[in-house]
């Protein structure tokens, strides 16, 4: 599940990747609130973030604001999840970048929570590492499918 932060990042940026593929105008943090329906005292913290991992530009003044400076298909879902939300994983054994051996675990090896988990996660984890912020910008019409038919019941 993302959390709120997640969803208030993503609709800021797909505000700015609208406006990049339009005018190209950078924008103010107010109107961008206002078009991505998100607290601007939330936004100012999220675009900061955002800026130093170098996905958008700020430019001062009264002109000013913000400009996304990557192309929205240059910006990975799964960088921008781990960039607002910390590690993406289930347990903290599973975590590509922030691995921790589970306290209470005596063998990874034989540990059916890591197993099981460690299953859905990897597919999860394939999916969400193929998505960039041009898949939401897009593919506005398009609802994703998933085929779960293949998945079995335990």
């Amino acid at each position: 599940m993302i959390t709120q932060k997640m969803k208030y990042a993503l609709k800021a940026l797909m505000v700015l990747a609208h406006e990049r593929a339009g005018e190209g105008r950078s924008l103010r943090i107010e109107e961008i609130a206002a078009r991505s329906a998100t607290p601007k005292r939330f936004l100012e913290h999220i675009l900061l973030e955002v800026r130093n991992a170098g996905y958008i530009g700020s430019i001062r003044g009264r002109h000013g604001g913000y400009q996304l400076i990557k192309a929205p298909k240059d910006v990975p879902l799964s960088e921008l999840m781990r960039l607002i939300d910390g590690p993406i994983a289930p347990l903290p054994c599973l975590s590509r970048r922030a691995y921790q051996r589970c306290e209470d675990c005596p063998d990874e090896g034989t540990c059916q929570l890591r197993k099981v988990f460690g299953e859905v996660f990897w597919s999860y984890l394939l999916l969400i590492d193929s998505l960039t912020l041009g898949d939401f910008v897009d593919r506005d019409d398009v609802v994703l499918e998933v085929d779960i038919s293949s998945v079995s019941a335990r």
